[in-house]
């Protein structure tokens, strides 16, 4: 099918330009000659997905951020000395980091208090962590602010090279429910070799609520959430010169209170063929669904079985006043 929504490639003339992102290359034919066919969530964040999940988080529907932030501005005092402990100095380490708006309110008591730290941003968005250190020490003088461009893992690694001062690892956002269950067990105790005994994970986790106030905040009225899913078919379409006709998938979401499962779907309104670079022909039936994303929610037993599991010990819940969303603290033992 000729591609109406980007002529750069067509199959009567197919791309010929090189892909200047080999491992974006590899994960997307990856995901989509998989079965089920998918994407990584990960590949949603360029410049144009950055703006687009601004927009998703400040839409009425979208209740985790407000969550967080009601957490965040009222219980202040009390999260802040949870990571300080004994008082020593730490780097504070932030996964995933975007435009810092809920962590600023730590920071900022944390610099009121004379916390010996520093502030590890790390962001996949090389745009997240340039906005970041451009930002950041004007808004908060004294701010001692290393940002880090690259996956969680790889950048925990360099941060220990950089520093072995004791660490608090922030993972908020419910970042967390962007994996299956087994994923994000697998995913915590990844993390906890990262870590020493004493280190600290300041960890956000929406919760099992009303099925209806869930599905509501992944399918918002405005259609961004539809926009942030097909953006990344923009992207693929611009930087791995395929020629996806965004007009022929429709955005899909589902939840199912039973598992906790939210997830989003793009579903393939005909039969078509894509390219990606000059080689690659891909084959979608009508109907057929490429899996997106998972945003899954937890019981508050789920999240210590969760800790438990991975090597850390639940020490402080804090929660919003509605108790739709958790942050809790957990140390390493």
């Amino acid at each position: 099918m000729k591609n109406t929504d980007n002529q750069a490639c067509t199959e009567q003339a197919p791309c010929t330009q090189p892909i200047l992102n080999q491992q974006f290359y590899e994960d997307v034919v990856n995901g989509l000659t998989s079965h089920p066919k998918h994407l990584e969530a990960k590949y949603f964040y360029d410049s144009a997905g950055d703006k687009l999940f601004q927009q998703i988080m400040a839409c009425p529907e979208y209740y985790p951020t407000n969550c967080e932030l009601e957490i965040f501005t009222q219980q202040t005092q009390a999260i802040c000395e949870a990571m300080m402990a004994d008082g020593s100095a730490f780097d504070l380490i932030e996964l995933g980091a975007g435009d810092a708006t809920k962590s600023t309110y730590l920071l900022r008591y944390l610099l009121e208090q004379q916390a010996d730290f520093t502030y590890m941003p790390i962001d996949i968005s090389a745009n997240t962590i340039t906005y970041l250190n451009a930002a950041l020490p004007g808004a908060l003088p004294g701010l001692q602010l290393h940002g880090l461009n690259g996956d969680y893992f790889d950048m925990l690694q360099e941060a220990a090279k950089i520093s072995t001062r004791r660490k608090v690892v922030l993972f908020l956002g419910s970042n967390v429910g962007n994996m299956p269950v087994a994923d994000a067990q697998a995913f915590c105790t990844k993390l906890r070799q990262y870590l020493q005994p004493e280190d600290r994970v300041l960890i956000g986790i929406d919760l099992k609520k009303n099925p209806h106030t869930v599905l509501a905040a992944y399918n918002d009225n405005t259609g961004y959430t539809r926009q942030f899913n097909l953006n990344l078919m923009e992207r693929i379409n611009r930087e791995l010169h395929a020629n996806f006709s965004i007009s022929q998938f429709e955005h899909y979401p589902m939840y199912d209170p039973e598992t906790g499962s939210c997830k989003s779907y793009l579903i393939s309104l005909v039969d078509q063929e894509v390219t990606i670079g000059a080689n690659e022909t891909i084959h979608f039936k009508k109907d057929e669904y490429i899996f997106m994303e998972i945003s899954q929610k937890y019981a508050v037993a789920e999240t210590d079985q969760l800790a438990i599991q991975a090597g850390f010990k639940p020490i402080q819940y804090f929660f919003d006043e509605r108790q739709w969303f958790l942050d809790a603290i957990w140390q390493v033992v």
